[in-house]
């Protein structure tokens, strides 16, 4: 069905579905012996099926599993590969400070490795082109630790990525958003000499950062570039828990919806579970409304009654 233009913009050129810190465990045991990661991703990507929404890639932005197991990787791959299937759509796995770089790789990835030093010690950066638009997997995760580093080697990789444009510019995805959080023990783990990766993306095409790390979504801007993180699928941070202290809560789960248009790019929450409709318009009533005139339309849907 062609999308019908209502108002000034045009539809995205790409959209793009950014989901975070899914946090599997092997067997499909339940994180902190309370949550049911799966049962939250499979809830999800059938509310994205429901919508009829055709994403071009998903972006998962880290923490893919809470302690690096095979089996964790090789559930949520085929959860998200089944469902990327059906849409045709490209899979972009980020690496997370939980996640472990030997299993990632062969996991997810499917590399076989031959060098166990290389496995843990080379990070996992990727490039990935979306019909022009660059994708860029930026690893910033620290084997052994929770906090954010991004290597001298990975920088100059970086500087050199960016020296040549693409054609719809770059999105840069990685788990430790560079931006502020009001929780103070995120921060203790957040990036670490974020002025350095700066300088490198300063005046570059990268259009938006995608991040996740804190569990629960924020904005900001980075070197001038817009920065969005999505809240985790397993469980979310209560910002109005008391001061100084940080609380996990089983609850408010969401994704994000990227749209990429020609001129900018926007950032939309997706929550995750079934609510009740207090309003609706349906399609047969949007139908109407676009086979009338510019004039036409803002009269019958603009007009206060």
């Amino acid at each position: 069905m062609a999308v019908v233009q209502l108002g000034q913009y045009a539809p995205a050129e790409q959209i793009l579905v950014h989901v975070s810190d899914t946090h599997f465990l092997a067997d499909g045991a339940a994180l902190y012996g309370a949550v049911d990661t799966d049962h939250t991703v499979h809830r999800a990507l059938e509310q994205l099926h429901r919508s009829g929404i055709r994403p071009d890639a998903l972006i998962l932005t880290g923490d893919v599993a809470d302690r690096g197991e095979a089996d964790a990787y090789r559930r949520i791959r085929g959860i998200v590969e089944a469902a990327a299937a059906q849409w045709d759509a490209a899979i972009i796995w980020v690496m997370g400070n939980h996640d472990q770089r030997k299993s990632f790789r062969s996991e997810l990835l499917g590399e076989a490795p031959d060098d166990q030093q290389s496995v843990d010690q080379n990070p996992v950066d990727q490039l990935h082109d979306l019909d022009g638009l660059r994708i860029i997997a930026l690893d910033t995760s620290v084997p052994g630790y929770h906090h954010g580093e991004v290597a001298d080697a990975q920088l100059e990789w970086l500087r050199q990525v960016l020296s040549t444009p693409a054609r719809r510019g770059s999105i840069l995805a990685l788990h430790h958003p560079p931006i502020p959080t009001p929780l103070p023990l995120m921060s203790v783990l957040e990036l670490q000499d974020q002025p350095r990766l700066a300088a490198v993306l300063a005046g570059s095409d990268v259009r938006a950062i995608l991040a996740g790390h804190l569990h629960y979504s924020t904005q900001g801007v980075f070197a001038g570039i817009p920065v969005s993180v999505a809240a985790a699928t397993c469980y979310t941070m209560d910002l109005s828990a008391p001061d100084r202290e940080m609380t996990g809560m089983n609850g408010g789960q969401t994704l994000n919806l990227v749209h990429v248009y020609d001129d900018q790019i926007t950032h939309s929450q997706l929550p995750i579970g079934d609510y009740a409709a207090v309003t609706q318009f349906s399609a047969d009533y949007v139908s109407e409304l676009a086979a009338l005139s510019p004039e036409d339309r803002r009269h019958a849907f603009s007009r206060q009654s």
